[in-house]
């Protein structure tokens, strides 16, 4: 009798041993970004879903809501926190509402030039990761958005010339907001969705956003004056929610990471270079570049906005070590 229930249950266990295995589930990550349908950023990201599908045999998929039909990024980040989306290309306005470092990087006339970004990302990034994973967020690549300008529907050579601008401002960020009073200037506080209803209502005259934004989303058609002056630096990172992340098969993680970090690269350039051929475009369709004056008073108003803005927008270490990485490469590299 013994023997028997002995060789049953070996044969039980040799059979559920031998039996097929069920598929590992599909992971499906769903995931919002303000870049427009048909944009170099959208396009670039359906592509990084395409290689993830061919390499995970279809595990993993990505589908992709471009031009802010899942909301704005303040929308965005509260999708993803009750499930709603699994990840979001955010720039690091957006990135502010999940945790507050990264925007460090594009705090008012900080960073001067790209070679100065590349250096300072370079030696910031991984800690930047570590403050979105502590928050229960992936970091799979980092991209650049471009340098902020101010598009109004005046000419805006100084900050005087600004003040009296009705600025569109984030909303849900109040210390940014704060920030641009201290500056001396008038925030008006929307979503983004809102600012071309906006631009044409006159509820707001000015945008501060990087040229290729402003094509796409024809801002320009309605604020077509455009400082040249590089006020910031807009960057961004595409994001998942950590626990969504921890369900790809482990094997799976770091081939698709590489390839976000190859998109990411990729974006990058194309960025760059459609920034300065979106400036193009728009002057052959009526914009005027207006050359920024007075550069000392532009220097004080910066300085007046980071007073709120280290400690209040952004924590103080983060502020400080991007400052003294930037100061780092300008004294090895040569002056701003």
């Amino acid at each position: 009798m013994r023997f028997r229930r002995l060789a049953g249950l070996l044969f039980a266990t040799f059979a559920f041993a031998a039996a097929p295995r069920p598929a590992s589930a599909e992971v499906e990550i769903k995931l919002g970004t303000l870049a427009p349908a048909g944009s170099s950023w959208h396009t670039l990201l359906k592509e990084m879903g395409q290689k993830w599908a061919e390499v995970s045999g279809g595990q993993v998929k990505l589908r992709i809501y471009p031009g802010g039909v899942v909301g704005n990024e303040g929308e965005m980040v509260r999708k993803m926190r009750v499930g709603q989306l699994q990840g979001a290309a955010l720039t690091t306005v957006g990135l502010h509402d999940i945790t507050p470092e990264p925007q460090a990087v594009g705090v008012p006339l900080a960073i001067a030039s790209y070679e100065e970004l590349d250096y300072v990302m370079g030696k910031l990034e991984g800690t930047l990761n570590q403050s979105l994973e502590a928050k229960g967020y992936v970091a799979l690549n980092w991209a650049d958005v471009g340098f902020v300008r101010f598009f109004s529907t005046h000419a805006i050579r100084t900050p005087t010339d600004l003040k009296g601008a009705k600025l569109f401002a984030w909303d849900g960020d109040p210390k940014s907001v704060e920030a641009w009073k201290a500056a001396g200037f008038s925030p008006v506080v929307l979503s983004s969705t809102d600012i071309i209803p906006s631009l044409q209502t006159g509820m707001v005259d000015t945008v501060a956003t990087a040229p290729l934004y402003a094509l796409t989303s024809r801002i320009y058609q309605k604020a077509n004056k455009m400082s040249e002056l590089r006020w910031a630096l807009l960057t961004g990172a595409t994001v998942v929610k950590k626990d969504v992340w921890d369900k790809v098969p482990a094997d799976l993680r770091p081939k698709l990471i590489a390839i976000a970090r190859e998109i990411g690269k990729r974006i990058d350039a194309e960025i760059r270079k459609m920034n300065d051929d979106a400036v193009a475009q728009m002057k052959a369709k009526g914009l005027e570049v207006v050359k920024a004056e007075d550069p000392a008073a532009w220097e004080k108003a910066a300085a007046e906005a980071n007073k709120v803005v280290r400690g209040g927008v952004v924590p103080a270490a983060a502020y400080d070590q991007v400052i003294k990485l930037r100061d780092e490469y300008r004294a090895t590299k040569g002056k701003k």
